[in-house]
């Protein structure tokens, strides 16, 4: 059995003049947002041991916000910044963790969670995937590379505003 915890970065700042999107830090909700989610996780027990990322700053901050303390995998990637859902879907296809958290952007982590599951999310936001959204599914596989669309069995999903 494996587990995708699926995150999309928490709230980023856009009053940064002259910063590319890539470089765009989070804002205080987001900074915010990332350390409820993270102790969301813990309290669930979705500890992921193996983290893919995008490499842009809003990626890297909701990790750090998060603020896992047992020793993970992490691998910080351009290829994940803006992917579609077919190139997070090679990426993840590569994993080596059992469970792992893959953190990423709007408008392919939403066709990610969608295509991965063999049905959908009852939530009124899993489909527009807001920031912050978390999705977590298990996997009835071997390895990662033996998963593909609609395999995902839906365990959680959450996003910030619903949290304390």
């Amino acid at each position: 059995m494996l587990r995708l915890i699926l995150m999309r970065h928490a709230k980023s700042d856009w009053g940064h003049k002259g910063l590319s999107d890539h470089d765009r830090p989070l804002n205080a909700r987001g900074t915010t947002s990332a350390k409820l989610l993270g102790e969301w996780l813990r309290s669930k027990g979705y500890l992921p041991d193996q983290v893919l990322s995008s490499s842009a700053e809003r990626t890297g901050q909701t990790l750090l916000g998060l603020g896992f303390d047992q020793p993970m995998q992490t691998t910080f990637t351009r290829a994940l910044y803006l992917a579609d859902a077919d190139g997070m879907l090679r990426i993840l296809q590569g994993a080596t963790g059992t469970c792992v958290l893959m953190i990423g952007h709007n408008p392919g982590i939403s066709e990610l969670a969608e295509n991965l599951l063999g049905h959908s999310v009852s939530h009124d936001r899993f489909f527009d995937y807001p920031t912050g959204a978390t999705l977590v599914a298990d996997f009835d596989a071997q390895g990662w590379n033996d998963i593909g669309w609609h395999q995902g069995q839906p365990i959680d999903f959450i996003i910030p505003r619903e949290l304390p």
